[in-house]
């Protein structure tokens, strides 16, 4: 992490700098141009035409570096058929025409005629009064002077820019150091947990980490209920499976003479216990797995499709909202339907009537019957395991038990009640809304 901020910072470092030295050096050179633009313009106004047709300054320039030989300082005034003036400060030099002096009149321009002197020059043509003449006024200025400030300027950005990569590197460093100490106290609790000294994360820490920690005691809080619900999910299918093997094993050892028959009526009733142990133990697996979002109408009409089949006398009608959504999974939704719909074709009178109700956060899935109805002091126990109260009709007596333990699983639930429009069985499975 050190090393990508230490990168990056020297990336904007770069950039930065680059970006600064070509303004600071354009200003700089910008600010040279001025004063030989100054010097040009003070040289054409004060020129006048001789009376050999020569050019004369009316007025001396006030620059005593013109007078000094290799002095730095130039000018030079030429025209055709003219003998070019140059200052004293050429001495035997001259300045060469170039035609890039006449495309770019007024603007610095950088030359290399001296080979021990590299020049910035300027130059401008002009018609004076009383001349046909085109005068080139030129200025020249060695870059020395230039050279030198853009240097020093370069220097100090350098070190300027380098002291402050190394202090921003030097609090990236403390920043990680410092911002991830709560981080590396948190993997130290955890050590402790997985040795066994520990069972959650207890030690004071920053409020910057409180909700990261509050997370993870609240997802150990979780695996530790999934774990208890293992166990006490075995801890009742060993249960579930003793008394049938018992049965099976007294009947066996005393060589009992419906020893068949009772192998399998015990046999079934342990595949009942296992078959509703597997269903629970499935819903508890996909709602740890994700949180899935089903329709319940579609669900609703293959439901119906299948009971249809099953009992092709009733009559399924529905109703209510046909968008609405519920966090479980789609197995698991048809077959919470799928137990109570059939139970109310089964246990009614011809008739179902199944109604979606969106409350908010929660969908109601009513389904009635014109059944005989369930009496209120067994609307309770009907949904323990094993308990029938029409023994006439096939089944196992762990449908409602089933329907309950999953809708439970994805935090719903079922209750029954009366239907005041059929009067028979109301059943309402309340899921949360997706």
């Amino acid at each position: 992490m050190i090393g990508i901020s230490a990168l990056w910072i020297g990336v904007l470092l770069l950039g930065g700098g680059l970006a600064l030295d070509q303004v600071l050096t354009s200003a700089v050179t910008r600010n040279f141009d001025d004063g030989l633009a100054y010097v040009l313009t003070a040289m054409i106004s004060s020129a006048e035409v001789g009376p050999e047709g020569e050019v004369l300054f009316n007025r001396p320039l006030a620059d005593q570096r013109f007078l000094e030989p290799a002095s730095g300082l130039y000018y030079q005034i030429s025209g055709d058929g003219h003998e070019d003036w140059r200052s004293r400060s050429l001495w035997d030099r001259a300045i060469q025409i170039t035609p890039e002096m006449r495309a770019r009149p007024g603007q610095g321009i950088d030359t290399s005629q001296f080979a021990d002197e590299p020049l910035r020059i300027m130059a401008r043509t002009v018609i004076l009064p009383g001349s046909d003449t085109r005068w080139i006024f030129i200025v020249a200025q060695a870059r020395e002077g230039l050279d030198a400030q853009i240097h020093s300027l370069r220097t100090t950005l350098i070190y300027s820019f380098l002291a402050l990569g190394i202090g921003l590197i030097l609090l990236a460093a403390l920043q990680v150091f410092f911002g991830l100490r709560p981080l590396r106290r948190i993997r130290l609790e955890i050590a402790r947990m997985r040795a066994g000294e520990k069972s959650r994360i207890t030690e004071p820490l920053p409020r910057e980490v409180l909700p990261l920690v509050e997370e993870l005691n609240a997802l150990l809080a979780h695996n530790e209920q999934q774990a208890e619900e293992a166990r006490r999910h075995a801890g009742n299918l060993a249960h579930a499976l003793k008394t049938p093997l018992t049965v099976v094993m007294n009947a066996a050892t005393a060589s009992a003479p419906d020893l068949a028959p009772t192998v399998i009526r015990e046999t079934a009733t342990m595949r009942r216990q296992i078959d509703h142990h597997l269903a629970r133990a499935r819903a508890l697996g996909r709602r740890g797995a994700a949180q899935s979002r089903t329709p319940v109408w579609p669900s609703l009409e293959a439901v119906e499709r299948a009971v249809e089949r099953l009992y092709p006398e009733t009559r399924i009608d529905r109703a209510g909202s046909h968008s609405a959504v519920v966090r479980v999974e789609r197995q698991d939704l048809d077959e919470l339907l799928g137990n109570l719909v059939e139970n109310a074709a089964k246990y009614g009178g011809g008739s179902v009537f199944v109604t979606v109700q969106d409350e908010g956060r929660w969908i109601d899935i009513l389904i009635e019957d014109d059944g005989a109805g369930i009496a209120e002091v067994d609307r309770e126990r009907i949904f323990d395991r094993g308990v029938r109260l029409d023994s006439g009709k096939p089944g196992t007596g762990l449908g409602l038990a089933i329907v309950r333990d999953v809708a439970e699983i994805y935090g719903g639930s079922v209750s029954l009640g009366e239907s005041e429009d059929m009067g028979g069985t109301m059943v309402r499975l309340r899921l949360p809304a997706g």
